[in-house]
């Protein structure tokens, strides 16, 4: 493959997994953690990177690409970790959190407040690997193809 349609690949891969995600959260009514959102940005850096990287022909751009991916799995692999129990989350994704609702929609018994989401409860899994763990195999697969990208010859 050549240079343009490996950082198509990673770039389409990174698409694919936030449209993933959103399709977890919008179609199957999954509310994603802290964690969960943050696994997202790296994937829409990537996208960003990729659409750069194809539009300027700069193969430097795939390095960003590696690490965009790289960043996303070491979130992930973070994630496994709290949701298998090996070391505590974050407080705002382990305890509950009521950040960001007001003090009077708290109090006021007509406004539905949602429970918050924990980092720490396997949402959903495939094979025994949680949706985390997932995005930890593909993200580690797409930056082994933004390195090939990267180091491919024109």
């Amino acid at each position: 493959m050549t240079r343009a349609e490996l950082t198509l690949v990673a770039t389409l891969g990174s698409a694919a997994l936030l449209a993933g995600a959103f399709a977890f959260q919008h179609i199957g009514g999954m509310a994603p953690c802290q964690l969960c959102l943050w696994q997202r940005w790296p994937h829409a850096a990537a996208v960003l990177i990729g659409l750069v990287a194809l539009t300027t022909g700069w193969h430097g751009m795939a390095w960003l690409g590696a690490l965009a991916a790289l960043t996303t799995a070491g979130i992930g692999v973070f994630h496994v970790g709290v949701e298998q129990g090996w070391w505590e989350g974050l407080a705002s994704c382990t305890a509950g959190s009521i950040a960001g609702i007001s003090a009077a929609d708290l109090l006021n018994p007509d406004v539905a407040v949602a429970a918050p989401v924990r980092c720490d409860a396997i949402a959903w899994q495939m094979f025994g690997v949680s949706m985390a763990g997932w995005n930890v195999i593909l993200s580690l697969g797409l930056a082994a193809i933004w390195v090939l990208a990267a180091t491919r010859k024109a």
